[in-house]
């Protein structure tokens, strides 16, 4: 890699993760590697690019006015390597995904591993956040493409649709509705209930307030497990995507609920026709698997 892009990049990861440390860890630098390069940044240019303090890093003003500059270069060299990708065929490359748990444990790992089957040499970078982040992320350029909740947020994005996920109800096993064919909606306010949510409200939170349901809340994560875990030790109830359940191994009741309700989950990008062929490809691994369930 040219060394003028490498300055670039370790600025760019630097103020992404607002540490030198791990930018120095995604970039597979040292620490002390990646503040030299942003030093003979600043020293090349006579400016002063960040600030450094006992709390990380912040852009200067000048910082401010050259990132998105910065940026768009690197962003042009990794458009440059996936057109040497192409030409060479898939033998190596990067793919940056963004997504949410439920995604990165019950769906990613069996298309990564027949992907990589396929093509052995392509390297992954997935970041977990809400949907949110997943979306700041795309816009930013941060990740090739993400799995969001639809609708997106953002109207700048462009979607595809991938699946519904019905969202089941779970109960503690002595639960007086434990043996009841569909759980009722009202029910559902009766109890102590266990949120899953985090940042922007939920699509649980969204379907009970269109239901006219005020549940109890006595406990917010963004944490399915302890939502389960909870649940199993009696402290109330909830409601949680199936895709979550794939795998529990939780002591507790699941209830489909009366009235059906989902998540529609899509895959977000920010400009899909600029894809690198590797992400192309994965792609399409994506949505056969998809196809297939």
């Amino acid at each position: 890699m040219d060394m003028n892009i490498q300055k670039y990049m370790a600025f760019i990861k630097t103020v992404e993760y607002e540490s030198f440390t791990k930018a120095a860890e995604v970039l597979n630098y040292s620490q002390s590697g990646i503040s030299r390069m942003i030093g003979d940044l600043e020293k090349e240019w006579n400016i002063s690019l960040l600030e450094r303090g006992k709390f990380g890093v912040r852009l200067t003003s000048e910082g401010v006015k050259l990132y998105p500059f910065i940026k768009n270069v690197c962003m042009e060299y990794e458009k440059l390597q996936g057109e040497v990708e192409e030409i060479n065929g898939l033998e190596s490359g990067l793919i940056r995904i963004g997504t949410f748990s439920s995604i990165a444990t019950y769906r990613l790992p069996n298309i990564i591993k027949k992907f990589r089957n396929d093509y052995p040499n392509i390297e992954y970078e997935i970041l977990l956040g809400d949907y949110t982040e997943i979306e700041k992320w795309i816009m930013d350029g941060r990740v090739d493409f993400g799995f969001i909740r639809l609708p997106a947020m953002s109207t700048n994005l462009e979607i595809e649709f991938l699946e519904r996920d019905r969202l089941l109800v779970i109960l503690p096993e002595d639960h007086p509705l434990a043996n009841c064919d569909k759980f009722p909606m009202e029910r559902l306010a009766d109890d102590s209930f266990m949120l899953l949510e985090k940042g922007e409200k939920s699509d649980i939170a969204k379907i009970l307030e269109e239901n006219g349901v005020k549940p109890k809340v006595d406990f917010t994560t963004w944490d399915d497990y302890a939502i389960m875990s909870m649940v199993e030790s009696g402290l109330g109830i909830s409601i949680i995507p199936e895709l979550i359940m794939k795998r529990a191994s939780y002591n507790i009741v699941v209830k489909e609920l009366e009235k059906p309700m989902y998540r529609e989950i899509g895959m977000a990008f920010r400009d899909k026709k600029n894809t690198t062929k590797a992400v192309e490809k994965f792609l399409s691994y994506i949505r056969k698997e998809n196809k297939s369930k």
